[in-house]
C-alpha cells in the first residue's frame, strides 16, 4: 500500500490549473482597480487565449460530431437521441425563462429607478440593436446554412459546423464498411486537434488575468453599486437554478450536482475569467467522456447545447426584460409576460457561449416587445460583462448535466465510473485521449 501512495506524489499546488487561474484573476482584479488603464491595456491576452482556443473550436466539433454519429452505425438511433436532447434543452429553457419572469416579478429589483427613456443616449446601444435587427427569425434560419461546405468551417460558426458535420456523419454511416477508415482518419485527427487543445489551455491563467484586469478597469468596480440589485437577483436565482432544478434533475440521473460543479471547476474558473463558455468547449467534451456518457452522445449533445440549451442567457432575458420594464415604469399585464417568455423561447434559440451574445438576444427580444422602449438597454451596458460571467457559468452546467441526463437515459451511462471520477477528478492538461482513458502519463 505504501508503494502505491508514493508512486502517485500530489503536484505542487502551484502547478494546479485551477490554482493558477484563481491567482491570476484575483491579480487581474487587482491591477484593474488600482491601475485601470494597465488593466485597459492588458485586453489582448484575454483575446488572444480566446482566440486561441476559437481557433480549434470548428475541428474539434467536425470531428466530434462526424465520428459520434458514424460510429453509431443505427441512425434511427442518431435520431433518437437528438429528438431526446432537443426535448430536453426546451423544457429545461422554458423552465428557466419562466423562473426569470418569476423572481422579476417577486422581488422587482428595477422598481424605483423612474428612468425617463427620453434622457438615455441611443447611441449607447446602437451597435446592439442593429445586431439584433439582423437576428430575426428567417435570417436567423436562413443563416444556418453556409456559402461553402468549408466555409462554415473557415468562419467558425457554430451552427453552420453543426448542420456540416450532421451532415458528413450521415453521409459516411451511409457507406457503411467503406465508411469505417473515413471514420478513422476522423478519429485520429481529433486527437491531434485535442493535443493542441492541451497546450493551449496552459496559458488559460495569462488569458483569465488579462480578460480580468480589462474588465475591472474599463468598466469599473462602481458600475457593480450602481444596479446591485439586479446583479444580486441574477446572481441568486441562477445559483438557485443550478441547486434547485439542475440539482434535482442530477439526483434523478444518479449524481450529486454539488460533486459535478467540483469536477468541473477548472473549466468554471477558466469561464469566470474570459466570460465565455465557448473557451472550454473542447475540454468538456472530453472530460463528459471520461465521466462514463457515451461518446457518440457527448458528441451530438455538447456541441448542441451550446446554441440551444442557455439556462443562464434565458434567466438573464426575462429577468432584465422585466427590470427594463420596471426601471422606466412600463407597466406589463400577465398577457404581455407570457408573450415576452415566447418570444424569448425562440430568440434565445442560437445564442453560442460568445461574449455579449445574450447582450444581443436580449436586444432582439426587446426589439419585438414595443412596450418597453428599447434605449433603456443602456443601463445595462456598463454592467453586461459581469452578468455574462454569471450567463456562461450557468450555461455550461446546464450543459453538462444535459449530457449525462441524455446519455443515462439511452442507457450509455457507465455509472460506476461516474461515481469513481467524481470521487477523483481529472485536471485539465492532464493527458485526456479523446474516449481514452484519461490517465496522465508518468
Amino acid at each position: 500500500m505504501a508503494s502505491t501512495v508514493s508512486a502517485a506524489p500530489r503536484k505542487p499546488w502551484y502547478t494546479v490549473l485551477y490554482i493558477q487561474v484563481l491567482i491570476a484573476i484575483a491579480l487581474g482584479i487587482l491591477v484593474g482597480y488600482f491601475y485601470p488603464n494597465t488593466g485597459k491595456a492588458l485586453k489582448p491576452l484575454g483575446d488572444g487565449f480566446i482566440a486561441l482556443i476559437k481557433m480549434m473550436i470548428a475541428p474539434v466539433i467536425f470531428c466530434t460530431v462526424v465520428h459520434g454519429i458514424s460510429s453509431m452505425g443505427d441512425l434511427k438511433r442518431v435520431g433518437r437521441v437528438g429528438i431526446k436532447a432537443l426535448l430536453y434543452f426546451e423544457l429545461v429553457s422554458t423552465l428557466a425563462l419562466a423562473i426569470g419572469l418569476i423572481v422579476g416579478e417577486l422581488i422587482q429589483p428595477g422598481a424605483g429607478f423612474n428612468i425617463d427613456p427620453s434622457t438615455m443616449d441611443p447611441g449607447a446601444v446602437a451597435t446592439y440593436v442593429t445586431k439584433a435587427k439582423q437576428e430575426g427569425i428567417v435570417p436567423h434560419l436562413m443563416a444556418i446554412i453556409p456559402d461553402s461546405y468549408f466555409g462554415a468551417l473557415a468562419r467558425g460558426d457554430l451552427l453552420q459546423v453543426l448542420l456540416v458535420s450532421i451532415l458528413s456523419g450521415f453521409a459516411i454511416a451511409l457507406l457503411g464498411k467503406a465508411g469505417e477508415p473515413i471514420a478513422h482518419a476522423i478519429d485520429m485527427a481529433a486527437k491531434v486537434f485535442f493535443g493542441i487543445i492541451r497546450m493551449i489551455v496552459r496559458v488559460a491563467p495569462i488569458g483569465a488575468f488579462g480578460a480580468m484586469a480589462f474588465t475591472v478597469g474599463a468598466y469599473g468596480v462602481g458600475a457593480l453599486w450602481n444596479l446591485v440589485a439586479l446583479i444580486g437577483t441574477f446572481y441568486l436565482t441562477s445559483v438557485l437554478f443550478v441547486l434547485l432544478v439542475l440539482g434535482t434533475i442530477a439526483r434523478f440521473a444518479g449524481f450529486s450536482i454539488i460533486r459535478f460543479i467540483a469536477y468541473i471547476k477548472d473549466e468554471l474558473l477558466i469561464v469566470l475569467g474570459t466570460s465565455s463558455s465557448e473557451t472550454v468547449l473542447p475540454q468538456m467534451i472530453q472530460k463528459m467522456e471520461h465521466l462514463g456518457a457515451s461518446r457518440p452522445v457527448v458528441g451530438l449533445v455538447i456541441p448542441t447545447g451550446y446554441s440551444f440549451n442557455l439556462d443562464g442567457t434565458n434567466i438573464y432575458m426575462t429577468l432584465a426584460t422585466l427590470f427594463l420594464a420596471q426601471a422606466t415604469n412600463t407597466h406589463l399585464t400577465i398577457w404581455q409576460e407570457l408573450g415576452i417568455l415566447g418570444i424569448a423561447m425562440i430568440t434565445s434559440k442560437g445564442a453560442s457561449g460568445v461574449t455579449g451574445a445574450g447582450f444581443i438576444t436580449l436586444a432582439a427580444t426587446l426589439a419585438i416587445v414595443p412596450d418597453i422602449p428599447i434605449q433603456s438597454l443602456a443601463i445595462l451596458v456598463g454592467i453586461d460583462k459581469f452578468m455574462s460571467e454569471c450567463r456562461a457559468l450557468t450555461n455550461l452546467i446546464g450543459n453538462g448535466v444535459a449530457c449525462i441526463v441524455i446519455s443515462r437515459s439511452e442507457g450509455e451511462l457507465d455509472k460506476d465510473k461516474l461515481h469513481e471520477t467524481m470521487a477523483h477528478p481529472i485536471a485539465i492538461g492532464e493527458a485526456l485521449e479523446p474516449g481514452g482513458s484519461g490517465v496522465a502519463p508518468a
